[in-house]
């Protein structure tokens, strides 16, 4: 089975400093998956590494959004480079950066990073699915659910655990901005739709939740479906 893991900057990079204890447990899952038979096509998003970039420039002189997207898409290939360097063993030496092209490749661990500017790596992830035939995109971050308002600002906020794309849409808007919070980011979820994708938000450091999600056992976490 071939699956698609978004995996967010902050889970590789978080305030901290590099997660080494996060990074050292995602690579016995990947690698338990690749013995599985699986094929893992791992997309790094660039978390507080791209957010610290965009912000130092933008405090020193105002930055085109185009330049603020190439910081972040440099953010997301180091990340990806430091991913696929700790999966050497198993995984393509190069990092894709151009997920319209199909990569012919025996690996069956493949490591992306983000693209060109105004395509986030949600927007990647799908093209991704689209190109390697996967029908699901799981999407790790440090979040247990989807909710249908910010919990930061409303302790009232719901949780979703199973929600449409239409609805999904419509929570989180038609326009995608760099550095946007969103779950799954909205270009990126009108493809996913129009390819009849199943999107899973996971909390990333629970990755023996994951491994439920992908054996078909009961689990926690949010699935976005037509």
């Amino acid at each position: 089975m071939t699956y698609i893991l978004s995996v967010g900057g902050s889970l590789i990079v978080p305030a901290t400093g590099i997660d080494t204890t996060f990074l050292k447990a995602f690579r016995r899952f990947v690698l338990s998956r690749y013995d599985a038979g699986d094929r893992l096509v791992i997309v790094a998003g660039g978390g507080v590494t791209a957010r610290k970039y965009v912000q130092a420039a933008s405090a020193v002189e105002k930055v085109p959004e185009d330049d603020q997207d190439w910081l972040g898409i440099h953010a997301t290939r180091l990340n990806a480079h430091l991913v696929r360097t700790l999966l050497r063993d198993v995984a393509h030496p190069e990092i894709i950066t151009n997920p319209t092209k199909v990569l012919h490749s025996r690996s069956r661990v493949l490591v992306a990073g983000g693209y060109r500017p105004g395509w986030s790596t949600d927007y990647v992830a799908v093209l991704l699915a689209q190109k390697y035939k996967a029908k699901k995109v799981i999407n790790l971050s440090n979040i247990d659910y989807v909710y249908d308002q910010d919990p930061r600002l409303n302790p009232q906020a719901k949780i979703i655990k199973e929600i449409s794309w239409d609805n999904f849409r419509h929570l989180v808007g038609d326009e995608w901005r760099p550095g946007m919070n969103a779950p799954f980011d909205p270009i990126a979820s009108r493809l996913a739709q129009s390819l009849h994708l199943q999107v899973a938000v996971l909390n990333g450091h629970k990755l023996a939740n994951v491994q439920k999600f992908l054996d078909g056992k009961k689990f926690s976490g949010t699935l976005i479906n037509n």
